[in-house]
């Protein structure tokens, strides 16, 4: 009989020696501590020495909690059911790499808590997530205790701690453990296979339209996030290697620390991980580490770059992948100035996150250098194994012009198949095959997409549209700005017309009158309409109010100034 002849069970009982290798989290980290055993890993918190690891160290780490994990009653789950949640509160740390390890390793669940959530949002979302292991860092104690008598199924406390000797804690009713002497008690777990579609992390969205949505993702979506990000870092511009030095300023609370704890394992970098973030102590760990790469929302780059200390450090040749929010102008053109090279990132909680970055193409080589700068700024190209779409609202393609705007939608292998245990706004998030992300953008005729605005912060005055962060773009290209928020609110007359919210930079001052004035500039110039120039501007001696995941928060904006254009 021939090969092509034969059934797909004569194959297989010919093939009794097959082994299906299953795409986990815990066959990703052996294979990173196998191929990189040397490789450091380095905790450098504000408060604490120094503890540098090696992959191999990490490893083993990993291996004697996911054993204490089970003596404590973890169980696995699997594809139609999920196993014991565990719910973390930690900075980031070498301890939250091995929690990101040894839980899904199970055949657990992780759920990374926003510790910058407020009260009421913590004891939603624990709750509502179902946790119940809590690993919490010792400063965050009395808030546990604040609220430990409204979570419903919280059983057992771990304490993570940088002290000598571990704070006495006690929650009543509830079982405490020391973090460290689980790993030292414990000998190392031969993790046995699990089916890669097992759920491996849960987390919630900042919250900014409403309560906060979980989202999940499986051990085989991260494996092949993982990848998509090793394989997109390693091209120009990010040009990554195993000679980077790697700092991730992206919360671990925050979606996965955008994939970075897992591609580490893959691309073989140096990681150093610093605990609370403390901005001059972390400009201080930037040069005596000599790190190469760093990634954040772009008010962390601001932060950095305003630091009374930041003149201290030469920072010519770091690269900086921004993400969260589009990047100022102003503040791109701030930290140019310094050395530093921006390179633009898109993704959402609901993508886990990455799906499009600032990726060159061959042609890109040749480009003048204004127009590289541009395009790393603002420009994306899908990353590998991500098929983006801007679409009308019939679903319809628009235009390649650079001009038609339209909602962007997404397919790829990790994309949040729903909202955990919230039906409707998963019809909402899901339609025609499609993941539909909110956010609004132009693409031009070489298929680079260029995000607009959020379709809720898009501004419809009198039936066209404003774009929010056109108008934010340029007034933070203002040498007195320092932070801009433009806002759509009520108005008797246009539906919505938009203000700005404007903190002036540290040391200068700016008035309503100059930031009108420098916008007229642009309209006589022919970048903007008239029309777009808001109707007034807000001068705040107090920084913007922040979500949870530290963009500036419109929808607290839009609440504080609703009534003032309706006067």
């Amino acid at each position: 009989m021939s090969l092509i002849r034969m059934s797909l069970e004569e194959l297989v009982e010919r093939a009794t020696e097959f082994y299906d290798y299953p795409l986990t989290l815990t066959n990703l980290i052996k294979w990173g501590a196998d191929t990189f055993p040397e490789q450091e890993i380095i905790y450098a918190p504000p408060d604490a020495p120094k503890l540098r690891l090696t992959f191999a160290q990490v490893w083993d780490r990993v291996r004697r909690l996911a054993a204490a994990l089970e003596q404590l009653g973890v169980k696995p789950g699997d594809p139609k059911k999920l196993g014991t949640r565990v719910g973390a509160l930690e900075w980031n740390s070498h301890r939250y790499l091995e929690l990101y390890y040894a839980v899904p390793g199970l055949g657990a669940v992780l759920h990374t808590v926003n510790i910058r959530y407020s009260p009421e949002d913590l004891v939603y979302t624990i709750n509502h997530a179902g946790d119940e292991i809590l690993f919490v860092k010792d400063e965050f104690i009395p808030l546990i205790q604040a609220i430990m008598p409204k979570l419903k199924t919280v059983k057992k406390v771990v304490l993570m701690t940088d002290m000598p000797v571990p704070p006495q804690v006690k929650l009543p009713g509830i079982e405490v453990y020391n973090y460290e002497d689980l790993i030292k008690s414990s000998s190392p777990y031969d993790f046995k296979d699990l089916d890669e579609k097992t759920v491996a992390t849960l987390f919630y969205t900042s919250g900014t339209t409403g309560p906060p949505k979980g989202v999940f993702f499986t051990h085989r979506q991260l494996v092949l996030h993982a990848t998509a990000i090793a394989i997109s870092t390693a091209a120009p511009p990010y040009e990554l290697s195993i000679r980077d030095v790697v700092m991730p300023l992206v919360p671990m609370y925050h979606v996965h620390a955008w994939g970075g704890p897992y591609a580490m394992f893959l691309a073989g970098q140096k990681y150093v991980f610093t605990g609370r973030m403390d901005w001059g102590y972390i400009l201080k760990t930037l040069s005596e580490e000599k790190v190469t790469y760093i990634y954040g929302v772009p008010v962390i780059l601001y932060l950095l770059l305003t630091h009374p200390d930041s003149t201290k450090y030469d920072l010519r040749g770091l690269k900086y992948g921004n993400g969260g929010s589009a990047m100022p102008e102003g503040l791109y053109k701030l930290a140019r100035s310094r050395g530093i090279i921006v390179i633009n990132g898109y993704g959402l909680s609901e993508t886990a996150p990455v799906i499009a970055q600032a990726l060159f193409k061959p042609q890109s080589f040749n480009w003048p250098e204004d127009k590289k700068e541009t395009y790393l700024m603002k420009g994306l190209r899908q990353i590998p194994l991500t098929f983006i779409r801007v679409v009308d609202e019939y679903g319809r393609d628009v235009p390649k012009d650079g001009k038609t705007i339209g909602e962007i939608v997404v397919r790829s292998p990790w994309l949040t198949p729903a909202y955990f245990k919230d039906p409707e706004k998963t019809r909402e998030l899901w339609r025609g095959g499609w993941l539909h992300t909110g956010d609004v953008a132009v693409w031009d005729s070489d298929g680079h997409i260029w995000i607009m605005d959020r379709l809720k912060d898009v501004i419809k005055s009198g039936g066209e549209w404003i774009v929010s962060t056109k108008l934010e773009d340029i007034i933070s290209t203002h040498p007195a700005v320092g932070e801009v928020a433009v806002i759509g609110i009520p108005h008797p007359k246009w539906g919505e017309r938009p203000i700005a919210v404007v903190v002036p930079r540290p040391g200068q001052r700016v008035t309503e009158d100059d930031i009108k004035n420098y916008l007229m500039k642009f309209v006589e110039k022919g970048e903007i309409p008239k029309w777009w120039v808001p109707d007034k501007v807000i001068i705040s001696e107090k920084e913007l109010p922040k979500t949870s995941t530290a963009k500036a928060d419109k929808k607290v904006l839009r609440e504080l100034y609703k009534n003032v254009l309706m006067t």
